[in-house]
């Protein structure tokens, strides 16, 4: 079997991405995305566009970088100008956020407060999926999603597929290039958007992209001891939800 060239997976995934809608019971209308400024959310989304069923685009601030809150207009702009069946949604959650956080005050946790951005995030996308018959794509790639559990990102709590999982970053960025996604959003650091200092992916997984899959490609690798020490903590995230089974007899 030939190994397909980026044009021809960027013509399989989005094929998939329709096929996969028009099979559900219920026949969603819409495909509804998180747009982050990074390259994950604005591949996926130009795929959704490239489906020519409509998109629902959204970008949803809370407490964002100016730089990647930009990026992410600009990639809204990208959208609107080349694909006439998507829609673009700028929902501002900062105050939403401040609420939650006076709310929850009792229980501070850094962590939990960053990742409760994304959660929100997600039940603002499931509720505009809702109100359009649509359902909720996700953004996350296959070092994030199966390698190192790292997918708490731009609305991706929870979604109800997942276009990209089977891409490497490398990937991502090569698919991004070829479907004609800005070049400063290809060329940002990654980053998950849901810390107060703007820190990005890498310096938070203590590994490059690339050296995460040359981990999970080569147990040899100089990487791997490293890649298994993030990996093992977050193994629960990619398993399926434990469930306890009640003896019948």
């Amino acid at each position: 079997m030939l190994l397909m060239n980026s044009k021809d997976k960027i013509v399989y995934i989005s094929n998939w991405i329709k096929d996969y809608a028009k099979s559900i019971n219920n026949n969603p209308t819409a495909l509804v995305i998180g747009v982050s400024g990074g390259v994950d959310s604005a591949l996926t989304s130009t795929l959704c566009a490239q489906t020519g069923l409509k998109t629902i685009a959204v970008s949803m601030p809370i407490k964002q970088n100016s730089s990647q809150h930009d990026l992410s207009l600009r990639h809204l702009e990208f959208l609107e100008q080349n694909y006439p069946n998507v829609e673009t949604k700028i929902i501002e959650l900062d105050n939403v956020f401040k609420t939650f956080q006076n709310t929850m005050q009792n229980f501070d946790s850094e962590l939990a407060f960053a990742n409760s951005r994304s959660r929100l995030r997600m039940v603002t996308l499931y509720q505009i999926a809702q109100s359009n018959n649509g359902i909720v794509v996700g953004t996350g790639n296959k070092v994030e999603d199966f390698g190192v559990g790292f997918y708490t990102k731009y609305g991706d709590g929870g979604v109800d597929i997942s276009p990209i999982a089977d891409c490497t970053k490398t990937e991502v960025w090569e698919l991004a290039e070829e479907i004609g996604v800005i070049k400063d959003i290809i060329s940002a650091a990654p980053t998950d958007g849901l810390w107060d200092d703007s820190r990005n992916d890498e310096s938070q997984l203590g590994l490059s992209y690339k050296q995460l899959e040359e981990a999970m490609e080569n147990k040899s690798s100089e990487y791997h001891s490293r890649y298994e020490e993030i990996r093992k903590p977050n193994l629960h995230k990619m398993k399926p939800i434990p469930v306890c089974e009640i003896p019948k007899e």
